[in-house]
């Protein structure tokens, strides 16, 4: 990757294939790691900002699920951007320019998809983040879409990551710090607490230092459950 500009996001597919978010050329750009060749795919974007089907806008967060479709968190055209395998045009499934015309997005930063195909969106410039179900989209943490200090509180989040219990980790750039919002079956007592639907979320500060103002995002080992920053 030592040909491209500086990448925003990276994400390893399973099948050994590493993307990179090239966030200054509005492109997304992948190479398989199983040979030593520097030969690099270009499997989104034009090089130019734009909005339309074809292109991006900044994009920053990737995922990319089993069937090697690609979802892009498109900053600057405030949506998220499905593009289906081998394809260079895409879907907005969330966002400007979606059937979801009643949900708006503020610079989405990062995207995952869990083992039940739900989305959970960084929705930066909101302050929040976003999460489907069955019902569509709906606000998870930081939906008084206003910045702040609080434990239930983001100030422009970056990135996210879920270890193998569903507990979510959030780089919380604004406030450097990561916070963990555990997913919880039953009342703690007095642990703070966000109801969704039937499970609720306990809030946890576990990491806040000054030296963090730079912290961009955060990965989780699935195995020993080591955080990476």
């Amino acid at each position: 990757m030592n040909q491209c500009q500086q990448c925003w996001d990276i994400f390893i597919h399973v099948n050994n294939a590493l993307y990179c978010s090239v966030s200054e050329r509005h492109q997304i750009i992948a190479r398989s790691l199983n040979n030593d060749s520097n030969l690099l795919a270009i499997v989104a974007g034009t090089g130019t900002a734009g909005s339309t089907s074809n292109m991006l806008h900044t994009p920053r967060g990737i995922f990319v699920d089993i069937t090697w479709d690609l979802y892009v968190a498109d900053c600057g055209n405030d949506r998220i951007q499905l593009f289906q395998a081998e394809k260079l045009s895409a879907t907005t499934i969330v966002g400007n320019g979606s059937a979801n015309i009643t949900f708006t997005l503020n610079c989405p930063t990062d995207i995952v998809l869990d083992s039940n195909k739900y989305l959970f969106i960084v929705d930066s410039g909101n302050h929040r983040i976003v999460g489907s179900d069955s019902s569509g989209f709906r606000c998870l943490v930081g939906c008084n879409e206003s910045s702040g200090v609080a434990s239930s509180q983001l100030a422009n989040p970056w990135a996210l990551s879920f270890d193998v219990y569903g507990n979510i980790f959030v780089t919380d750039h604004g406030n450097s710090r990561i916070q963990k919002f555990s997913w919880m079956d039953n009342l703690c007592g007095k642990c703070k607490e966000k109801k969704i639907g039937k499970k609720r979320i306990k809030l946890h500060l576990i990491l806040y230092e000054k030296y963090l103002s730079e912290l961009r995002g955060c990965i989780l080992s699935s195995r020993r459950g080591r955080l990476w920053i």
